[in-house]
């Protein structure tokens, strides 16, 4: 596979109309190739294909190969690492005692591997300042969100149509690349197309500056070649390049997060953020040209490109190998579990801007989803939906279980004191709802259930289990409905008559 820049200058050619002959001759590929990228429908990332290395006696030392190249990036080119060199320190300062042929062929690839990762564009010069139909800045913004009773802060992203003076913006826990995907895709698909060109702010995670070199991680570069995006950045200290957008993260959380908002689940939230943002712009005339912005806008929608066919996975995947215990740390000091089935085994990890999926290694198969942690304090997602199927069959570990353990007090209270039979017919209440609706949701709809009816009759569990799943706040249940709910069609119909 080609590097993702010479993809992405392909698929730019491409769409000025460039024929794939003369395509293939200005980026040094073949016209088969050419072809193909120019017309691929998905750029997705992949889950990491396993990789042999070089050599059994030289695997300890890869990571310590990749971090002196690394290095070697920032030093002048006369004073980088031979691969001579190479061989040399690490026979002497690790007592490496393979050959330095391997070392070699290592050093070669893992150069080429780095030039093809690296961004070559120089983001020099001033940006014009006259916005065309269909050109956005990005940048993003901070706030606190009430998320299940809990205060927490947040960021959020917001993309702006200079043109038209609309912004949408979409509510996340971080700055990551997979936000930025995420929250381009939801804006994207929300307009009805791509903009012709985005202007990101020197800080967003899509990019960073390393002296007149900006470095863009590789999901942004898939993300903007599977869209046909074009994008430029801000010269450091130069706010005036992206006013716009910045005075539009401040009118957002003046006016769309005071007060506090107030949510259970953040996808549903910004599902409903985006018809808000565009509501503020109802009855505005643009401030310069004394237009209606919704009009305006109308604009900026006509001069995006078409959505292609496949809608963009905005995910990372890394590998990793769990403990003894089947769990494995990924995105900050955050513990996941895959189960104690991938005890000392590899899984591949997916992270989203909201979950973490994980699939076996070996056949792709998904293990298990969680919600994404975030912040610097360790946490531990260990999801009990792997206990629930094992407890459900024997009920009598309620006591001892991780199940028990991560339900809330009342509901707990309340299982405990039931009898055994009443115990495992609630138990697979939660577990049929689980993997119906979620942990969370599953979790919710007992307590609401408990909370409306003193009991845990299945019905309203499923109610209420999707009532939360859909993001909505408690409900108060009227009891005679729900037992009514429970007559069945035959009984009632014999009861009228």
């Amino acid at each position: 596979m080609i590097g993702v820049d010479k993809i992405e200058d392909i698929r730019r050619r491409a769409r000025r109309g460039e024929p794939i002959a003369a395509i293939a001759r200005a980026v040094g590929v073949s016209e088969p190739t050419a072809r193909k990228y120019a017309r691929m429908d998905d750029l997705s990332p992949e889950p990491p294909r396993r990789r042999k290395p070089e050599s059994e006696v030289l695997a300890p030392y890869e990571g310590t190969i990749d971090s002196w190249l690394d290095d070697d990036c920032r030093n002048w080119r006369k004073q980088r690492h031979t691969a001579v060199r190479v061989y040399v320190r690490l026979r002497d300062e690790l007592g490496y005692d393979g050959s330095y042929s391997t070392v070699q062929r290592y050093v070669r690839r893992r150069r080429e591997e780095m030039a093809r990762e690296r961004d070559r564009r120089d983001a020099e010069g001033f940006l014009t300042l006259s916005w065309l139909p269909g050109e956005v800045q990005v940048d993003f913004g901070e706030a606190d969100f009430r998320v299940r009773g809990v205060l927490t802060r947040g960021k959020y992203l917001t993309v702006t149509f200079p043109h038209s003076n609309v912004g949408l913006t979409q509510v996340f826990w971080g700055e990551t690349s997979e936000c930025v995907c995420q929250g381009l895709r939801n804006v994207f698909e929300f307009a009805g197309g791509v903009p012709r060109r985005a202007v990101f702010d020197n800080a967003t995670e899509v990019g960073r500056r390393v002296g007149g070199e900006v470095r863009l991680s590789e999901l942004f570069r898939r993300f903007a070649a599977h869209y046909g995006l074009d994008y430029t950045f801000t010269n450091p200290y130069s706010g005036n390049e992206k006013g716009n957008v910045e005075n539009k993260v401040g009118c957002h959380r003046r006016n769309l997060f005071v007060p506090v908002p107030s949510f259970h689940d953040v996808s549903a939230f910004n599902r409903r953020l985006l018809g808000d943002c565009l509501d503020l712009s109802a009855g505005k005339r643009h401030y310069r040209l004394g237009t209606p912005e919704l009009e305006l806008f109308g604009e900026d929608k006509d001069a995006l490109s078409p959505l292609p066919p496949a809608a963009f996975s905005c995910v990372r995947w890394e590998t990793r190998t769990c403990n003894k215990q089947g769990t494995f740390t990924v995105g900050g000091p955050h513990r996941y579990s895959a189960g104690p089935a991938y005890a000392r085994r590899r899984v591949d990890v997916a992270l989203g801007a909201f979950d973490v999926t994980v699939c076996d290694a070996s056949t792709g198969e998904v293990v298990a989803t969680y919600e994404r942690e975030w912040g610097e304090a360790p946490t531990d997602s260990s999801d009990p939906t792997l206990q629930l199927r094992l407890l459900c069959a024997r009920p009598a570990g309620w006591r001892d279980s991780s199940v028990r353990a991560s339900l809330p007090a009342e509901l707990v209270s309340f299982l405990d004191s039931e009898r055994p039979a009443d115990l495992a017919a609630d138990l697979r209440v939660l577990r049929d709802e689980s993997a119906e609706r979620g942990w969370a949701a599953a979790v919710e709809g007992m307590s609401r259930s408990l909370a409306s009816t003193g009991g845990l009759d299945r019905a309203s569990v499923a109610l209420s289990a999707a009532r939360a799943a859909a993001g909505d706040e408690r409900v108060e249940y009227c009891v005679m409905s729900i037992v009514l709910e429970r007559i069945s069609h035959r009984d009632l119909s014999g009861f009228l008559t």
